[in-house]
């Protein structure tokens, strides 16, 4: 029995001892080399969830002002005409641009002759994204 208690008192001995030294130096640059890699890469992903949030956006707001300008091209009396402009104060930094084509179509010219292609193009501020919708209006209604 005096032989286990021996032992036992040197190796609570051997941790007082341990204990006392703390970190080195190269566990203290480890920790904060594996740190400083965790935050590279949370600020990284949020960097780019945030560019992400920003394209769909556009894409949503794009595609519904393109609808609702399309639509009132559509509904012009007259045969449409190339243009370009803005969507006002409640859209800031969104633009339009109207392109109006002739089109033809192999086969049945007598028809393709009232037709016009509308290109119509929604950008926003500095964000080269575009959305382009094709329609097909009678010329002469």
């Amino acid at each position: 029995m005096v032989r286990i208690r021996c032992k036992l008192v040197n190796v609570v001995g051997l941790i007082k001892n341990v204990s006392n030294r703390g970190f080195t130096l190269l566990e203290v640059m480890i920790a904060v080399a594996l740190i400083a890699i965790a935050l590279t890469t949370l600020l990284g992903s949020q960097s780019q969830s945030v560019s992400f949030a920003n394209s769909a956006k556009f894409e949503t707001m794009a595609a519904l002002l393109a609808q609702g300008k399309m639509s009132e091209i559509a509904l012009q009396q007259e045969t449409p005409a190339s243009d370009s402009g803005d969507f006002g104060d409640e859209y800031p930094g969104y633009a339009w641009e109207v392109e109006v084509s002739d089109i033809s179509i192999e086969g049945v010219d007598n028809i393709s002759d009232y037709l016009k292609q509308v290109d119509l193009t929604v950008t926003w501020g500095v964000f080269s994204y575009n959305v382009r919708l094709y329609h097909y209006v009678a010329e002469n209604r």
